[in-house]
């Protein structure tokens, strides 16, 4: 299948956090004459034009998380319960970010009771249904499930203009298994980042032995018998957290969400830009776009 469009997801989310902390300096952020901290929307955009520079993409959408309480927080209470709330420094950043995001003319994208993931996902999977190009910017690895005929995940790595990026073609290559089996391997190990437990007792290496051996949770499920005594024990033990780790870790695809492609078109006003660069001060980024 030709695929002429290049449709490019962000998530504004993990951008935005990313730049934050690295920039937040012993507690000295970038800010501006009125004090307005202004230091995580700047290294985003440093971040996102370094993608669009190096991605080239024809279409531009940001993804966002609409606040803490989704879906999963009613299947689970304690999903992402060891997050603390987000810096008094950042809290600002949140609205003005997505003014940025206005002001190069692209739109902010998120649902209600859905995270940004899931909206991607969404997105993602209907345009490449319809023939365009996706690629996902994130640091987020949860997203590499997503990875599919059309649809690549740039994974930004330490600094800025590195990525790993992962293809139908070289993905079985790095992890050893297919995108897919991902939401399986953290059904079974978990996340103590989004806090679910998964099969208490088994690790990353032991569920990624057990997929690859099985393909799959149902599978290995079935052919339970099979197992070592102890990993039989635990399964058992913890079957309907398996299940309820698994029903986390799987991104949504059919989120009640749309965006047109020419509403996403990559072209803006650079007056605009510049205009909302300068309320920022941030004078080098003006810069960069002319």
């Amino acid at each position: 299948m030709a695929r002429t469009q290049n449709v490019l997801l962000v998530d504004g989310m993990a951008l935005l956090f990313r730049g934050f902390y690295a920039t937040a300096f012993r507690g000295n952020f970038m800010k501006t004459s009125q004090g307005i901290p202004t230091n995580g929307i700047y290294q985003f955009l440093r971040y996102f034009l370094d993608a669009v520079d190096r991605f080239e993409p024809t279409h531009v959408i940001c993804c966002w998380d609409m606040g803490s309480k989704t879906f999963r927080t009613d299947l689970y209470n304690g999903y992402k319960a060891n997050r603390g709330a987000p810096p008094e420094e950042l809290i600002p950043q949140f609205d003005l970010i997505k003014e940025v995001v206005e002001a190069f003319n692209m739109p902010n994208v998120g649902m209600e009771n859905f995270e940004a993931d899931d909206c991607i996902g969404t997105l993602a999977k209907h345009y490449a249904i319809e023939g365009n190009d996706v690629i996902i910017l994130t640091g987020d690895q949860d997203i590499l499930q997503l990875v599919d005929e059309g649809i690549r995940v740039a994974i930004m790595k330490k600094g800025q203009g590195n990525y790993d990026v992962f293809d139908n073609v070289n993905f079985y290559d790095k992890r050893g298994i297919s995108p897919r089996q991902v939401i399986d391997l953290k059904g079974l190990m978990g996340d103590t980042s989004d806090n679910y437990p998964g099969v208490k007792g088994i690790g990353e290496k032991t569920a990624l032995k057990l997929i690859k051996e099985y393909d799959s949770i149902d599978n290995i499920l079935e052919n339970i018998d099979q197992l070592p005594n102890g990993i039989q024990t635990k399964i058992k033990t913890n079957l309907e957290m398996l299940q309820l780790s698994k029903e986390l870790a799987e991104i949504k695809c059919d989120v009640p969400i749309s965006c047109p492609l020419e509403t996403a078109v990559w072209q803006y006003d650079q007056t605009e830009v510049n205009n909302k660069f300068s309320e920022l001060e941030f004078k080098h980024l003006a810069k960069l776009i002319g």
